[in-house]
């Protein structure tokens, strides 16, 4: 007779060891393993119906029929943009964010939509039916094709999915659903990853599209086992600060799309509108005549985005100066300033740094090194930079300033928005096309670009 076997998940990055452990030999992280018994027992009838099917024999790659990549849209471009284009029929997709967030509120609203052609089926452990109806009256959405059901266990959820044979299946949240043939608590390690698998062999199949809501913990991740990212197609995040009302989309792994592109929301008393314009909202409200201001025009996956800036340089009182960044990243601005004060001529190490983009988004990409530098350079002198101008380009380590990808879709991004200056590169390999009434100034390092703008 087959015994249990007890094994250990980290809840950070799914590593899996055979004994318990106070640090996790994979990533270095400390008390996050958490225990799992995988007990021998036959699964379910429901979970038999769910799973990928009876044993298949290997095929040749050539004789393997795709049958194309069915894409439907949700209804959102926004979601769509960030989705790849749309859904894609029997992919899982995990819907991540903070409580409160907007994950419900965006899943529910797609059903309008999706419940024109196909047949949808919400599953709410978290609220009862009276007040999904509730919110739904709220949202107006109130479609013909959709199903709601409140249950957390597994086995009801995969018999109505049986039954009712929708389309597409809405779980909102994983960490509310139990497994009978698991004795561990709801949201705990075992159930996430147990109740993930099963959904993700019903989504492959019987083609059915599955969205999950996933809460994240007080470390900003997905609350349960790393490995649940590593089941799922697609891995949405949904960002925003408590205290406004946009909301970002962005995601962090996509296998049939980019992972590149954002979607931007805002959220109002009847749900989340879209934004179809992010540079203008995160240029609003853009003080004028302020020195350590700069816009950087960066790209979002295929679609350029404005965004401002703001650095402040004061005496510190400390030993070692603070430096504090917020929307980029700290390492990243560390050497930036360290390169400002040496090829820069900025004496920086005697002076407190803050960095901070307005308005929530986050600037990964190496065209927002030259609008810090500039910024810093502002903010240093306590002069101002042209309201009107606009600063693009990569800084190296001896203080070049190295030409980027798609800089006619930048430039002209901000001509569009009514900037008439841009800061770039003098390198670069495409061909430029300036916009009409845009004075371009191309540079070949920091201390030419400073001397530029604050001439």
């Amino acid at each position: 007779m087959a015994k249990s076997k007890t094994v250990f998940f980290c809840t950070v990055c799914g590593n899996e060891t055979p004994k318990w452990q106070g640090r996790c030999p994979a990533c270095g992280a400390w008390n996050t393993l958490e225990e799992h018994v995988q007990k021998p027992s036959s699964p379910s009838p429901a979970a038999r119906s769910s799973s990928l099917g009876a044993s298949r024999s290997p095929k040749k790659l050539s004789q393997i029929d795709a049958g194309g990549e069915i894409r439907f849209s949700t209804g959102l471009g926004e979601l769509d943009r960030v989705l790849g284009g749309g859904a894609v029929s029997g992919s899982l997709v995990l819907v991540g964010g903070a409580p409160g967030i907007g994950k419900s509120t965006l899943l529910l609203q797609i059903c309008t939509r999706l419940c024109q052609e196909r047949r949808v089926l919400y599953v709410s452990g978290e609220e009862s039916e009276s007040q999904l109806k509730l919110r739904a009256a709220r949202l107006k959405v109130e479609p013909e094709n959709l199903y709601i059901l409140s249950e957390t266990r597994l086995s009801d959820i995969l018999e109505a999915v049986e039954e009712l044979k929708p389309d597409i299946l809405i779980v909102d949240s994983i960490q509310t659903l139990c497994s009978e043939e698991n004795d561990s608590a709801p949201g705990s390690v075992s159930q996430v990853k147990d109740c993930t698998m099963a959904l993700m062999h019903l989504s492959k199949n019987q083609g059915v599209t599955v969205f999950v809501v996933g809460h994240i913990n007080k470390d900003g991740n997905i609350a349960g086992p790393k490995v649940l990212e590593h089941m799922v197609d697609c891995v949405l995040y949904f960002e925003g600060d408590a205290n406004t009302s946009y909301r970002l989309l962005r995601a962090a792994k996509n296998r049939f799309g980019s992972t590149n592109e954002i979607g931007v929301f805002e959220m109002l008393d009847d749900g989340l509108t879209e934004v179809p314009n992010p540079s203008q909202m995160l240029l609003s409200g853009r003080p004028e005549g302020a020195s350590g201001t700069c816009v950087a025009c960066v790209m979002e996956g295929t679609r350029p985005v404005l965004a401002e800036v703001q650095v402040l340089v004061a005496k510190t009182a400390l030993n070692v100066p603070r430096r504090t960044a917020d929307g980029f990243d700290f390492n990243r601005a560390v050497l930036l300033l360290a390169v400002a004060e040496r090829r820069g001529g900025m004496k920086l190490s005697a002076l407190d740094a803050y960095i901070n983009v307005i308005g929530g988004l986050r600037l990964d990409e190496p065209g927002a090194d030259l609008p810090v530098i500039l910024a810093a350079a502002s903010s240093y002198r306590d002069q101002p930079i042209d309201h009107g101008l606009a600063a693009i380009g990569e800084v190296g380590l001896t203080g070049e300033v190295r030409a980027v990808a798609h800089l006619n879709q930048r430039l002209a991004e901000a001509a569009r928005l009514g900037f008439t200056k841009c800061v770039i590169p003098r390198g670069g390999g495409e061909k430029l096309e300036i916009p009409k009434g845009m004075t371009v100034y191309r540079v070949r390092n920091i201390r030419e670009a400073i001397e530029t703008v604050l001439a």
